[in-house]
């Protein structure tokens, strides 16, 4: 018989969204059902962030191994095994995973049901055994990899983001069709695994990133060994005794890349599928569950967050909107989302982060009024020992000194952006930055020589120069 359960939040996808919701409103002794069809802990720990990062970070220290003569130690091509790199990633998935357990939330009070969720109605869902009548829902549903209608693509087999970690063999010829961060990540880290690997992008690889910075790291990689080929589309898949081959037309011409293995890096889309959403009258498309700034659907009991609303596909924009979520539902308060505020991070090495406005959308929202500002890694004197120099902090600001947006490329970029990504959330200036003591020596010197970079042209000032000449004679 089916149970009826009145829970006063019910959750419904147990990524990182749908733990943070759960776990917060648990710990505010608010009665929680949370229901997951597939793994705890979602696409970020078991095929997304986690194992990509670990496998970078074994990549990075292959590569550190073949490139350390800089800094006087001999050289040397490390030993590969594959099988080793993945039972790696599978450690650290298995070390995180008691975070986002059953076991974990069920000692936190929160009903776990394991089973798919579909709305019967605008305030019913059923899972399993289970009928769930709550008075606020949050549907985070994910989303999956986007396989794109190519001929041939289902005579082949093909690895996705969820496949990829599995492989008991490195790839002799990696072909990753889509340039995107998730594509040139793993790209990067295959290739300094020891895969001869190539990037198939339709338009500009990264095309999301300010050029000013993609373009040197693009020409990193490429000087590293990546074969990235932009401007072009794959055509057809065709299964051949040894692999793949891959017909694509490029500059007018038609090509043919023979691959061992084809990752597909084509982006995801939502997982609105077999949701009910129809009977629960909450509106969406294929680009995923339409929501308002605050997170509601267009069923007011019914929030919706992370990858299935179709906005930034995060772990951090989604555990963002999950507090957003708590906000709203539990304390009624007019909590809104705020896309300015968001920071991103591409784990490629050199690494690229950026928060807030890019200039290009800066001048688009407050005309020519804006100030831009560089400074160099070359010239942080922790990046001289340490022989990483390549790249720069680029800053936008209003007139007036108040940070608008920050891009980093170069070594540590993702946490460094953290001080930008903090000084725009609580409206800071160049002011505040410059005033910040930075430890000597550390990369993060690098922001504050960029805030004091703000303020060279207006040091140059004459009535700045006749003040201080004043103030001289004075004594």
């Amino acid at each position: 018989m089916t149970e009826l359960l009145k829970p006063d939040l019910c959750v419904i996808g147990a990524g990182s969204g749908g733990l943070s919701v759960a776990a917060a409103a648990a710990q505010l002794g608010v009665p929680v059902v949370l229901i997951e069809k597939a793994v705890m802990g979602g696409d970020c720990l078991n095929h997304g962030c986690v194992p990509s990062k670990s496998l970078i970070a074994s990549a990075r220290r292959a590569h550190e191994m073949r490139s350390a003569k800089p800094l006087g130690i001999t050289p040397t091509n490390p030993m590969i095994n594959l099988r080793f790199v993945h039972e790696h990633v599978r450690g650290v998935i298995a070390a995180i995973a008691p975070n986002d357990s059953v076991e974990r939330f069920t000692g936190l009070g929160v009903r776990v049901i394991q089973a798919p969720a579909r709305f019967v109605d605008r305030e019913t869902v059923e899972a399993g055994d289970y009928q769930v009548k709550a008075r606020r829902f949050v549907v985070a549903a994910g989303s999956s990899p986007a396989l794109p209608p190519i001929p041939g693509i289902d005579t082949v087999s093909v690895l996705t983001n969820e496949t990829i970690f599995a492989l008991a063999e490195r790839p002799q010829h990696l072909v990753v069709v889509g340039g995107g961060p998730i594509g040139i990540e793993l790209a990067q880290a295959h290739l300094r695994l020891g895969c001869r690997v190539t990037v198939i992008e339709a338009m500009k690889a990264l095309g999301l990133g300010d050029p000013e910075l993609t373009a040197p790291l693009i020409a990193e990689l490429r000087e590293e060994g990546l074969t990235l080929v932009e401007g072009a589309k794959v055509e057809r898949f065709e299964r051949t005794e040894g692999g793949i081959n891959v017909h694509m037309s490029h500059g007018g011409r038609s090509e043919t890349v023979a691959a061992s293995h084809v990752l597909m890096a084509t982006g995801r889309r939502a997982n609105v599928d077999n949701l009910g959403l129809d009977q629960a009258g909450i509106r969406y498309d294929k680009s995923g569950i339409r929501v308002s700034r605050g997170l509601r659907t267009s069923n007011r009991r019914v929030y919706a967050i992370g990858d299935v609303t179709g906005g930034p596909q995060f772990t951090h924009a989604a555990s963002y909107q999950a507090g957003i979520v708590i906000r709203s539902a539990l304390f009624r308060l007019p909590a809104r989302v705020n896309p300015d505020i968001m920071p991103w991070v591409t784990f490629t090495d050199p690494e690229l982060a950026h928060v807030g406005l890019s200039e290009d959308e800066a001048r688009k929202r407050h005309g020519r009024r804006i100030s831009v500002v560089r400074w160099p890694y070359h010239e942080n004197d922790r990046a001289q020992t340490e022989r990483r120099t390549h790249g720069f902090v680029k800053v936008v600001t209003t007139p007036s000194g108040r940070i608008l947006g920050a891009s980093i490329l170069g070594a540590h970029a993702g946490e460094l952006i953290q001080m930008w990504a903090l000084a725009i959330t609580a409206g800071l200036s160049m002011k505040h930055m410059a005033s910040v003591i930075a430890p000597y020596p550390t990369f993060s010197e690098i922001n504050k020589r960029a805030a004091y970079a703000y303020y060279l042209p207006r040091l140059a000032n004459p009535m700045v120069r006749s003040l201080v000449s004043l103030l001289r004679k004075l004594g």
